[in-house]
């Protein structure tokens, strides 16, 4: 014990001895202040569950008639996808390639646009040359006379006009000659893609700056055989208004030479009505090539891709993996990714720039064009009659459908159904049978 007092002792000593420098040390030490330390990982905040949608239409798209399907819905209101079939891949559209011609159509030209179709003076005594530029819809029938495009231009009129210029001048002798210029549009006037049967069933004209009535042989029937040289059948019905000519031939208008007549066609919102209601195969060319020409791309079939793309840039929409290879859609070799066009719909729905003019022309089911006819949307599927606004497409190949949905529940979709391969007819009610299914599910729409 004694020792152990000693040894605590030397102890305190020893602190003394150095005890003063270390308080010191201790009194100017100060506690560090806490700070929040950066690298210390911070939990990420929690993902909103997703939520679980139960309404499927699993046994409708299993539908063997609906061949290699393709589809994609999308809610209009917040941009979900809601139901994936190969969405993105692009593939041939048939006549729902229409929507992107008149989309890009009334960006680049604008609802109000006009095609005009001119008579110049020619540059020999007695000639003059009507000059093509792009109207399909004049008409060789009598002014007053309503043909399958309202609105169109008539012969008639036209040459009235140049009549009164011609007799206006004294020193015009007798007008003999007539020359045809449609070099407006440029390089083939049939795609190598199409099938021929639709020219002889009546679905299409070869495309010319220069025809009259889409080249129909009735200008009231809106599938009518055409011809194979609408230039030269728009030539002799001009050469008949005029009287007095005896000699027709092809060329091009002198540089600078005086008009002596023009008429327009019907505007741009007017011919996207056709083009859709119906599926003019004709018009949606027309619109297409002129497209092209306004932006500057050129004036042949090669030239409708970049000006079509171009038109469609103005929406702001990624356009990676589309190819345009027609304005109709009457080719194979087109191809755009259903998620594409749903897309483009959620802006044609809310009726964007001059996109209302596009919604208001769609065929609606049960009520209005391609979507009213009898096979279209019949027995179960008259439940969605009036609900779905979207346009039809058909080729040897496909069937297409593609537009918006008004739901049972009162949610609006936009939707894409491409069926494709060995397809036969009744592929279009397998594709309403479909939309239908969409309709009844709405946003409760499972993906599975």
């Amino acid at each position: 014990m004694l020792a152990f007092a000693l040894l605590g002792t030397g102890a305190v000593f020893a602190g003394a001895a150095t005890g003063a420098g270390e308080e010191v040390a201790v009194a100017t030490r100060s506690t560090p202040t806490p700070t929040p330390d950066a690298a210390r990982p911070v939990p990420a905040a929690v993902a909103p569950a997703s939520r679980i949608r139960t309404c499927s239409v699993a046994d409708r798209a299993a539908d063997g008639r609906l061949a290699n399907l393709q589809a994609h819905v999308r809610n209009a209101a917040t941009g979900e996808a809601l139901y994936d079939r190969g969405a993105a891949t692009p593939s041939r559209t048939a006549s729902v390639m229409k929507v992107l011609t008149a989309a890009a159509a009334l960006s680049v030209l604008g609802p109000d646009h006009r095609a005009a179709t001119t008579v110049v003076k020619g540059a020999e005594p007695g000639s003059v040359v009507l000059v093509g530029g792009g109207d399909v819809t004049l008409s060789r029938t009598p002014s007053g006379t309503t043909t399958v495009y309202p609105g169109a231009a008539h012969l008639d009129e036209l040459a009235q006009q140049v009549r009164s210029a011609w007799s206006a001048d004294p020193s015009n002798p007798p007008l003999t000659k007539l020359v045809l210029d449609a070099s407006f549009f440029g390089g083939d006037e049939w795609h190598p893609t199409w099938d021929l049967i639709e020219r002889e069933d009546g679905y299409m004209s070869n495309i010319t700056a220069l025809q009259v009535d889409g080249d129909r042989d009735s200008p009231s029937s809106n599938t009518s055989w055409r011809s194979p040289d609408p230039i030269a059948r728009a030539g002799d019905a001009f050469a008949s208004e005029l009287g007095g000519i005896s000699v027709i031939e092809r060329g091009t208008a002198p540089a600078g030479a005086a008009q002596l007549g023009r008429v327009l066609s019907p505007t741009v919102a007017e011919l996207v009505d056709k083009a859709l209601v119906v599926s003019d195969n004709s018009v949606a060319e027309m619109l297409a090539r002129l497209v092209a020409i306004e932006t500057g791309a050129g004036n042949d079939f090669s030239a409708i891709n970049a000006g079509v793309l171009e038109g469609l840039a103005a929406y702001g929409l990624d356009t990676t993996g589309i190819t345009v290879v027609d304005g109709s859609g009457l080719s194979d070799d087109n191809a755009v990714p259903p998620a594409y066009l749903t897309q483009l719909f959620v802006k044609i729905n809310a009726r964007e720039g001059n996109l209302g003019i596009l919604m208001d022309g769609l065929p609606v089911s049960g009520q209005r064009g391609s979507l009213s006819y009898n096979d279209r949307f019949q027995g179960e599927n008259a439940v969605a009659s009036g609900a779905v606004s979207a346009k039809t497409g058909w080729i040897e190949s496909g069937y297409t459908l593609s537009g918006v949905i008004r739901a049972q529940d009162g949610s609006t979709l936009t939707f894409a159904i491409y069926a494709l391969g060995d397809v036969t007819d009744e592929a279009k009610q397998a594709i309403d049978t479909l939309t239908t299914g969409f309709f009844l599910c709405g946003d409760n729409l499972s993906n599975q």
